[in-house]
């Protein structure tokens, strides 16, 4: 069992900022796969960024350009660093961790885009 802590959450105004993290409860270089997915009330949850062991990235056509997914191995953290933010990215955002056939979720942080 793996257990991922995210943080960085908040209310930020349309165009600004935000650094969420997230911290595994064993080495990242274990994990294979590490991901950022969010959810908005009412819709369904969706991929925004991916990484994985070898430094691949994926991103949503949403977030491309604006969002930037990274690991720190020295730290133990995952970082989705968001910029120029939008209204509709307003929503739960959660990590996840998957490694062969098994993968593990957050809690979950709020992100809120508004003036």
């Amino acid at each position: 069992q793996v257990q991922l802590v995210e943080s960085g959450g908040g209310l930020v105004q349309p165009g600004g900022s935000l650094r969420l993290s997230c911290v595994p409860s064993r080495s990242i270089r274990s994990i294979y796969f590490m991901g950022w997915y969010r959810q908005a009330p009412g819709k369904q949850r969706e991929l925004v960024a991916a990484i994985t062991s070898g430094g691949n990235t994926n991103y949503a056509d949403s977030v491309k350009g604006r969002f930037t997914i990274s690991r720190d191995n020295a730290k133990n953290t995952v970082y989705l660093q968001m910029n120029s933010l939008k209204p509709e990215d307003t929503a739960i955002y959660y990590c996840n961790a998957a490694h062969l056939s098994d993968s593990w979720w957050g809690r979950g942080t709020q992100v809120t885009v508004s003036s």
